[in-house]
């Protein structure tokens, strides 16, 4: 039997694609709305309640979806995900009218989710403790390829065999990366292609952390101001994320008169500059506190640095007739935005058996408001345009920074949940 050295990055690897598979199927439709709406005649308000029919399911399965991973099995939980998700997509291609569109997103935002929780159930069962931080930055760096992959990917298809074409052919790459999955993915015990170095060294190192604390209780959480922070941080910022993610090349066509071609072209930039974001987030600090400062100092000052970058950014926008620096402005809203990371906080002040359900609470209450936020987008886009956009969001990033000083406290100090 052949034997395949380092196997378990290879399925780091996997894990990355799924996500930029998940992050290209969210995507097709924001690249292709303008000309959706022109050939269906849908309203700006439409299309946020579609929008809002994807977050309201997304949220409640943020949650679900690792429970029926854990029933399941990682391998057959991906299976089912990935074909959700991925057949969700392809059934765009049978829309025609609001109400369609919004059943299908809402099937998208049930399958979705699965690939984040499924991703790190699975660094879990093939990756030793010392390994599973670079593996889960792996698979999750496939969000950032996804993103800046849509744009140009779409656009092309769609100009060339229309935009039925774009969600059908992005929907089918999920069914074709099943076949390595499920010819490579098995537990490591039994792997026949897994070394039997590289099979001790995972299973020793899982045995080194096998001793885990009970799970922290949701009623102590929910007692603590630290979680109420980390969770209305969540809830002020994510709806900006869906905002930056959903409407940014609708922002360009509207506003600087963009054709699907030059969304192709153009609507990468922003994305990739929030992959650099994402990476600066923790760079930053982490230079910081190489210089003697301590964590807490460190991840305020990006945090303030980041919020009054997004403040000249968003401000000046309204501002500006010339698109070319429209397009960096709100690339330098997306770096902030990444740079951030509110996604990290919770990480920094519970202990190991509460950050996930913290962080659960904060995906599934950021998804509903959201759902919430996409609502009223697409009525303000309508009557007033972009601007009261740009200025709300303006107001939301202080917010949740005053929140991080008032609720959350001081930052790299492990907290005790009460039992």
């Amino acid at each position: 039997m052949i034997k395949i050295k380092g196997l378990r990055w290879y399925i780091a690897g996997l894990l990355c694609l799924a996500s930029a598979l998940n992050y290209l199927d969210r995507q097709t439709l924001s690249v292709l709305i303008g000309t959706i709406k022109t050939e269906l005649s849908l309203s700006n308000a439409s299309y946020g309640d579609i929008n809002a029919w994807f977050l309201a399911s997304y949220g409640i399965m943020y949650a679900v979806s690792g429970r029926v991973i854990d029933w399941i099995g990682t391998r057959r939980g991906f299976v089912v995900f990935v074909s959700g998700w991925s057949l969700a997509n392809m059934l765009h291609i049978f829309a025609s009218t609001v109400g369609h569109f919004s059943v299908f997103r809402c099937l998208l935002g049930v399958f979705e989710p699965g690939s984040f929780t499924g991703g790190v159930k699975a660094v879990g069962e093939w990756f030793p403790m010392r390994d599973r931080a670079l593996a889960i930055g792996i698979f999750n760096a496939g969000t950032a390829v996804g993103s800046v992959a849509a744009a140009p990917v779409v656009s092309v298809i769609a100009l060339q065999w229309g935009w039925k074409a774009a969600f059908f052919i992005t929907g089918a790459l999920g069914f074709a990366w099943l076949v390595p999955w499920l010819l490579f993915f098995r537990q490591p015990k039994d792997h026949p292609f897994l070394h039997e170095t590289e099979r001790q060294l995972i299973l020793e190192g899982q045995r080194e952390g096998a001793a885990k604390p009970r799970a922290a209780r949701l009623a102590s959480l929910l007692k603590m101001r630290e979680t109420w922070g980390c969770v209305l941080v969540r809830a002020l910022t994510d709806p900006i994320s869906y905002f930056l993610l959903f409407w940014i090349p609708l922002y360009f066509q509207k506003q600087y008169g963009f054709d699907l071609k030059q969304i192709g072209l153009f609507i990468w930039v922003p994305y990739a500059a929030a992959a650099l974001g994402n990476l600066s987030g923790g760079i930053i600090p982490r230079t910081l506190i190489g210089w003697g400062w301590t964590l807490d100092r460190a991840r305020k000052t990006t945090m303030i640095f980041m919020t009054g970058t997004l403040l000249v950014c968003l401000i000046a926008v309204t501002q500006i007739a010339n698109p070319l620096v429209a397009l960096l402005l709100v690339a330098g809203m997306t770096f902030c935005h990444g740079g951030w990371s509110n996604i990290t906080l919770p990480a920094e002040v519970f202990p190991k058996n509460a950050i996930a359900t913290v962080t659960g609470l904060g995906g599934a209450l950021g998804s509903w408001m959201g759902a919430l936020a996409m609502l009223t987008t697409g009525r303000v886009v309508d009557d007033w345009g972009f601007t009261p956009v740009f200025i709300a969001c303006a107001v939301l990033y202080p917010l949740a920074l005053l929140l991080v000083y008032v609720l959350i406290g001081k930052l790299g100090v492990e907290r005790t949940v009460p039992d």
